[in-house]
């Protein structure tokens, strides 16, 4: 018997979906009323919509439950995924980190036998995202969005190349983390429940998530390559103070520890305060910190949480009566409109599923994690930190959606393989 909150949080869910696919038509809005533009701006800011969404939510069931119902849900909730979002991606843009990442990548371009922003694009695109097994996906994705953005996200590039190099970064980080059992929260929701170990992992998913990142880096690259410019030529801040190797070996301690202790809140929480603090005490080598969007990520993270928590008892029959074929399907397809870790999540309720299911289930959530901003956690940071190199600052819906079905598709062939 379907309750009325549970009606109203399928209500409120599907508006949500509408307005994160709207955003972009607020954004033109914004530019046509300049009167109001303060507002549609805010509507049309992608990680705001869940957050407001959530909250219309609790509003909803306080009048409906009671103050202390909607107090007890929203308590309810885990929110370790948008703190450590939060964290590790304020850590991963600081200057230090970035500044070893792109040393390292220009250092493996020029033993490319390619244009150095050839090769750099590449590797941006392949390299970076496969290191989500290690580092977590969304450090991966700040990392790589803050070094392709001069060269590729940038005026100046076609939009459609634009759209195709974003769909590309999304899928790739997406299937990139699953080389382990840790990296991607879609896989670390399974991992325990049903003993997958990282050995496991790589040999059932990660080779072919490898295999398709690969191609699929190597195919967006040739048809941005008569349109890059090289990497170094933006203003990147290393005209300023460099940063002396005992700087960056701390802060690269700070994103190696964060990574070890992204289950437990507390520490890492503390950890991210004494980084701020070390931050503040050699700010010659800083550049701005982040923070306004990691916050505004976490925001858009914590708002899914609780707006996909009510979504529970209508997603999980769906998933249960599908076989196996149906189930990687069904998984790619709804992976667009829910993130995929709370997919697999709900997968690992189901009892009785055979091993080949279990697969096709996670196969299919990360698969799909590029189609659009919602379907994976780290997306929405991508979108944060490289929405500016686009027309209006805003990322279309629709122009995701295209530039990533390419990818998705080779993905999806490799994992039904």
């Amino acid at each position: 018997m379907t309750t009325t909150m549970q009606t109203i949080g399928l209500v409120l869910f599907a508006l949500a979906l509408l307005h994160t696919f709207s955003t972009h038509f607020f954004e033109v809005l914004a530019h046509r009323s300049p009167r109001h533009a303060g507002l549609f701006h805010l509507l049309g800011e992608v990680e705001v919509v869940f957050g407001f969404w959530a909250f219309v939510l609790v509003a909803f069931m306080a009048v409906v439950d009671g103050g202390a119902a909607a107090v007890d849900y929203v308590e309810s909730r885990h929110y370790t995924e948008p703190l450590f979002v939060f964290v590790v991606m304020v850590i991963a843009a600081s200057r230090p980190v970035l500044e070893t990442a792109r040393a390292l990548v220009r250092l493996l371009a020029r033993l490319a036998p390619a244009r150095a922003e050839v090769a750099q694009t590449w590797l941006g695109l392949a390299l970076l995202p496969l290191a989500g097994s290690l580092i977590t996906e969304p450090a991966a994705m700040t990392l790589a969005a803050l070094m392709l953005a001069p060269s590729v996200f940038r005026p100046g590039m076609p939009e459609k190349w634009k759209y195709g190099a974003l769909g590309v970064l999304f899928v790739n980080v997406s299937i990139g983390g699953t080389l382990t059992a840790y990296a991607a929260p879609p896989v670390l929701m399974v991992a325990g429940p049903w003993g997958w170990d990282s050995m496991y992992m790589l040999t059932h998913i990660g080779w072919r998530a490898l295999v398709a990142v690969l191609v699929n880096a190597t195919v967006i690259t040739l048809l941005l390559r008569p349109h890059l410019r090289p990497l170094d030529v933006s203003v990147e801040g290393e005209s300023a103070v460099p940063v002396p190797p005992l700087v960056a070996c701390i802060h690269l301690g700070f994103l190696a520890a964060v990574v070890l202790l992204a289950h437990h809140p507390v520490l890492f929480l503390g950890l991210f305060l004494l980084f701020l603090g070390f931050t503040q005490a050699y700010q010659r080598y800083q550049d701005p910190l982040v923070l306004k969007e990691a916050l505004l990520v976490a925001f858009f993270l914590a708002g899914l949480v609780v707006l996909g928590g009510m979504q529970q008892w209508w997603l999980q029959p769906v998933v249960s009566s599908l076989d196996a074929t149906a189930l990687f399907f069904g998984a790619l397809g709804l992976t667009a409109i829910t993130d995929n870790a709370a997919l697999t999540y709900l997968g690992s309720l189901i009892t009785g599923l055979s091993e080949h299911e279990k697969y096709m289930l996670v196969a299919g959530a990360v698969g799909g994690g590029g189609l659009t901003v919602i379907a994976n956690a780290p997306n929405p940071a991508g979108a944060a930190l490289l929405r500016r190199g686009f027309a209006d600052e805003s990322i279309g819906a629709i122009g995701l959606l295209l530039g990533a079905l390419g990818p998705t598709c080779a993905a999806a062939l490799l994992f039904l393989l």
